[in-house]
């Protein structure tokens, strides 16, 4: 195929991968760099590089309107990114030295984690006591559900920064929005609604990314002619998925997300114990 009909194809998978990205919370990242990689034969450094860059415009485009819905923390979202942001500068480095080999193995465990984590049944959120730390950096926040502000209050914040450091670092070694960890983070560690631990993972992704993608940029891994069709892609995906999140019930999407990613995972360990990335 020619370039143009290259860039056309790999903007529409971007597109897919930004809608289901923003569905789940995870990022377009976990499909982006295994599509690039196995489908379109994009060496892996260079797609973590294009991802990254996706990133950073699947934030943008979801996290408007997660903010306007009244969604997102804020407070939550830039308290924890100062860990996030530590570990994707630790991530990048981390890349440059690590085989193509072993990324992709341990791509291949996100991804099967990730698939996992988009299909676990959540539970309705408790309501948990007041936490000192939380209360003291006024984390504890509401969100509209059925028409009515419920209000949540934030637990085990020492706990839930700690798996952010873990999350960046992940973002910056595979170009990925790691949000699955850092849904993990809110959800489950820092008693989060899930509605809220995903569109302020939204929120972060963007900032975590960008911690790391100007290493990539001074490594010469972002090619603009990957880079841009994945961008607009993913963008209008996120865009496109932000919206249909808040009126809708995505149980079908998150199967047909996990499907996908699962088989992903599969090839990339796969590939990478064969030595064929």
């Amino acid at each position: 195929m020619n370039s143009l009909e290259f860039s056309a194809w790999i903007a529409t998978a971007s597109l897919l991968a930004g809608f289901l990205g923003s569905l789940t919370g995870l990022g377009g990242g976990v499909v982006i760099v295994p599509l690039l990689a196995l489908l379109f034969g994009v060496d892996i450094h260079y797609a973590i590089g294009a991802s990254l860059v996706s990133v950073i415009a699947t934030s943008s485009g979801a996290a408007a309107a997660y903010v306007r819905e009244g969604f997102s923390n804020i407070r939550i979202g830039m308290f924890l990114e100062i860990a996030t942001t530590l570990g994707a500068i630790a991530g990048a480095f981390l890349s440059a030295h690590t085989p193509t080999q072993a990324i992709a193995i341990i791509f291949g465990i996100v991804l099967l984690y990730s698939a996992g984590m988009s299909m676990r049944r959540r539970e309705a959120a408790k309501h948990h006591p007041p936490d000192k730390l939380a209360v003291s950096l006024r984390l504890d926040g509401s969100f509209p559900e059925n028409g009515v502000k419920t209000v949540y209050h934030v637990r085990r914040v020492p706990l839930g920064f700690g798996l952010m450091f873990g999350a960046g670092t992940l973002s910056g070694l595979l170009g990925i929005g790691s949000g699955a960890v850092k849904v993990l983070a809110m959800d489950e560690a820092m008693a989060v609604p899930f509605k809220v631990s995903t569109t302020t993972s939204n929120f972060m992704i963007g900032v975590t990314a960008a911690a790391s993608a100007g290493i990539y940029l001074s490594k010469g891994y972002i090619d603009p002619a990957i880079a841009m069709p994945v961008t607009l892609g993913v963008l209008l995906g996120s865009v496109l998925g932000a919206k249909f999140l808040v009126r809708a019930k995505v149980r079908s999407v998150r199967l047909t997300f996990a499907l996908v990613i699962a088989a992903l995972g599969i090839e990339m360990i796969f590939n990478g114990i064969t030595g064929r990335l």
